[in-house]
């Protein structure tokens, strides 16, 4: 009786090893993009959806809420060409700094990655100069990603607030 269950295990664990070794290994992608986010004017791509009681928090605008749709491209400047939408919401999630928290979906409309899309999710310290988010997930060709977004701000307008976030994503699929 133990001779067959240990033949038993044995071809068990023989068969999940050939399963595993079948399987191509992940591939791994840097992408980088420029998401284009204007708070001012007629045609915001970021609007604030609840706004924060007036305390002495405010100066983070810690408690406010915002969409976002903003246009990602391949360049900071206008010659880089639409590639799709930063869609998703943050919110201002610290009492003592400017730190967002975010939920965002990379949707991919042009380019090699037409029709699928990336989900970031995480901390973002604005201040910092460097910014890293964790990827947590994609359809299409990132369906099973997983991976990382490095941030860094590109361009802002202390006038406007408009800016130019610089997103360097490398992930497993």
């Amino acid at each position: 009786m133990a001779a067959i269950v240990l033949f038993v295990f044995v071809l068990l664990a023989t068969a999940a090893h050939a399963t595993q070794s079948s399987a191509p290994p992940p591939s791994t992608t840097h992408i980088k993009l420029y998401a284009h986010e204007v708070v001012s004017g007629r045609h915001p791509t970021a609007v604030t959806v609840a706004r924060a009681p007036t305390t002495k928090a405010s100066k983070t605008f810690f408690g406010e809420v915002f969409v976002m749709d903003d246009i990602l491209t391949t360049a900071a400047d206008d010659t880089g060409k639409p590639v799709g939408r930063a869609q998703g919401t943050y919110c201002s999630a610290s009492r003592d700094s400017f730190t967002l928290l975010m939920d965002v979906t990379f949707v991919f409309t042009a380019g090699e990655f037409n029709g699928s899309s990336l989900g970031i999710v995480g901390r973002n310290d604005v201040r910092a100069d460097v910014r890293e988010l964790p990827v947590v997930g994609g359809t299409g060709v990132f369906r099973w990603a997983r991976g990382y977004a490095q941030l860094s701000t590109s361009k802002f307008d202390l006038k406007s607030g408009d800016s130019t976030i610089e997103y360097n994503i490398f992930v497993r699929h």
